[in-house]
């Protein structure tokens, strides 16, 4: 399995196709932010009328670390 995008080495974005998101997605996606010490995430699905409301962050322990700014 590859990661879909890595913003600036910060954000893994984890982009879909399909009807249902089902938890073993958000699982991926936790899974390479955990693997790869990344603080946050984005699942991101476009089988939707509306892609505003399929996007769903997430935040793990790494993100505090980061520095304030």
């Amino acid at each position: 399995m590859r990661l879909d995008l890595l913003v600036e080495n910060l954000v893994i974005v984890e982009l879909k196709a399909i009807e249902v998101i089902h938890p073993v997605h958000e699982a991926v996606l936790l899974s390479y932010m955990k693997m790869l010490k990344k603080p946050q995430g984005l699942l991101i699905n476009f089988h939707t009328d509306k892609i505003t409301k399929s996007m769903k962050p997430f935040v793990n322990e790494f993100y505090s670390i980061l520095p304030d700014e």
